[in-house]
């Protein structure tokens, strides 16, 4: 039987008939629906975690002026907030966060249906990051938090004190770094009263859900085609792509 071509990272596979491959797709869909049902109890059991309080008042910098957190939720019960690795005098964004947040405007549309606010934040000053957005042709409310500790707290910014002695913590375990930024997302509801509460947040791979590109490369025999399987050094901003059309 012929062979097809081997792709990088793809296990090499015999060409059959219809039949046979029917009844590979049907193996395949158990394992699928299995893995949905499993999918759904996580979803399950995220939102039955509990919640902490958000005590502290943070302030951030918008378009509009000086916004707090209540005011992020822009009158809705729940916020998500992405965490975009953008420090202080980067110039640009990073280009990986660049990826992720390449599908955030359309979903903006729809999020915002199911009562749920979905803002950007950054500590990079709005100075830096508003020439940036511009030149990406986004939407999405993005904010800085350069005048508050929102992105320390929530373990996506580190202190140089903290990259000088190793002792950071990023996805819930000791990670030693030299960069003082990293990626995720958090959640957060707001009761009837006004108070907010922190309910889920996720880094590294957890944010990989956010990336449909992603998912649409997952469906495809070369799929994500990294080499390691990780690996992003193929990403660019959309901008720079080959026969890339600018906003």
């Amino acid at each position: 039987m012929a062979k097809l071509k081997t792709f990088a990272g793809v296990k090499e596979d015999k060409v059959v008939s219809q039949k046979e491959w029917l009844t590979a797709r049907k193996r395949l869909l158990l394992k699928e629906k299995k893995f949905s049902k499993a999918r759904d109890q996580l979803n399950r059991e995220r939102r039955a975690l509990p919640w902490v309080k958000v005590e502290k008042e943070y302030v951030f910098d918008s378009p509009e002026g000086k916004v707090t957190l209540a005011d992020l939720f822009d009158g809705k019960s729940q916020l998500v907030t992405y965490h975009f690795m953008f420090g202080p005098g980067w110039g640009d964004g990073c280009p990986h966060c660049s990826f992720w947040a390449d599908h955030y405007d359309g979903a903006g549309y729809h999020i915002g249906a199911r009562d749920t606010s979905l803002v950007v934040v950054s500590r990079a000053p709005l100075k830096e990051i508003q020439p940036f957005r511009k030149r990406m042709g986004w939407k999405f409310r993005w904010v800085s938090s350069n005048q508050n500790d929102f992105n320390f707290d929530f373990q996506v910014s580190f202190t140089p004190e903290q990259i000088r002695s190793g002792k950071m913590i990023y996805n819930y375990a000791p990670l030693k770094m030299d960069i003082d930024e990293r990626e995720g997302v958090s959640a957060f509801y707001r009761d009837s009263k006004g108070d907010i509460y922190h309910t889920y947040s996720s880094y590294a791979r957890g944010i990989d859900l956010l990336n449909t590109t992603y998912n649409f490369l997952d469906l495809t025999a070369k799929g994500r085609d990294e080499n390691p399987e990780q690996s992003q050094d193929w990403v660019r901003y959309h901008d720079k792509y080959k026969g890339a059309h600018a906003h």
